[in-house]
């Protein structure tokens, strides 16, 4: 097809100049020239999945409690109870994957266990306490029990001295008129002054004993040895049991003496000799 030539008047020099310039080509009805567009895929993401893909995806994905999520599907079963209202868990969406169950849209939370001591009825609680009470009497009746007789045994075990009143003239290691020092405590008092048992016992000795004149000997419990000497008489024989503070004879000046006086002895399991003193103060008693 020829194309209209439209005159072209220019001025060169002296002279008009007319020219023919093409008019532009018209365009064919229906058809358009292709033009990149703007907005497609960089290389950025080019690596990126459709969007049909990526519908798939959501499909699949596992919400919380392991319940799986559709958009076809409002609705999903977990263990036989219908869950309404699902959330998926998902980044596209920022849901937190919270599912609640029944009408009661009661969240569903892992801490269930942790309430079942709260479920305990009053009445339970009320037991336990009651159980922990009578264990608690018990123990403490035991222990009272315990106590008592302990009371009783040392109340029988108990020390007394000797005389009355208490007059000690000389102590034990000291050097004098002994042949080496003297072996136990010196009470002073009148011949005929009564002499009271220091502590429950039997009788293993009662005669005479040469510078010891008449001596008496009370074995106590444990084997202990108590030793009273000079007595003018003795009420007691071998074999007889004696108590605390009885009187088992009177003071005297028998045997290797200067005046008269109670000479007491105390020999744990019969052997040396100790210290009287200190085994009254060990028994609560100070002469």
């Amino acid at each position: 097809m020829a194309h209209p030539v439209v005159p072209d008047a220019r001025y060169v020099g002296d002279h008009d100049v007319t020219a023919e310039v093409p008019l532009p080509r018209a365009q064919t009805p229906g058809r358009r020239k292709a033009v990149k567009h703007a907005g497609s895929r960089g290389p950025l993401f080019r690596g990126l999945p459709s969007a049909p893909v990526l519908l798939g995806v959501a499909t699949m994905a596992v919400t919380v409690g392991g319940v799986l999520y559709s958009p076809a599907a409002p609705t999903a079963t977990l263990a036989g109870t219908v869950v309404n209202d699902v959330r998926p868990a998902s980044a596209l969406s920022g849901s937190g994957g919270i599912a609640t169950v029944g009408s009661l849209r009661t969240t569903l939370s892992r801490s269930g266990p942790r309430d079942t001591l709260g479920q305990a009825s009053e009445s339970d609680l009320v037991a336990v306490a009651e159980a922990q009470a009578e264990e608690r009497n018990a123990a403490l009746g035991a222990l009272a029990a315990q106590a008592e007789k302990q009371a009783a045994k040392i109340e029988e075990n108990r020390w007394f001295l000797p005389t009355d009143p208490v007059v000690l003239t000389a102590r034990f290691g000291e050097y004098g008129l002994w042949a080496s020092y003297h072996t136990g405590l010196d009470f002073n008092g009148e011949t005929g002054d009564p002499i009271h048992a220091i502590a429950n016992g039997v009788v293993t000795f009662a005669g005479y004993d040469g510078s010891y004149g008449n001596k008496t000997v009370v074995t106590l419990e444990d084997g202990t040895e108590i030793w009273y000497c000079h007595q003018t008489t003795q009420y007691v024989s071998v074999g007889d049991v004696v108590t605390g503070d009885e009187i088992i004879g009177t003071i005297g000046a028998t045997g290797h003496v200067t005046g008269s006086h109670l000479h007491v002895e105390v020999r744990p399991g019969g052997g040396d000799p100790v210290d009287p003193y200190a085994a009254f103060v060990a028994h609560g008693v100070v002469p």
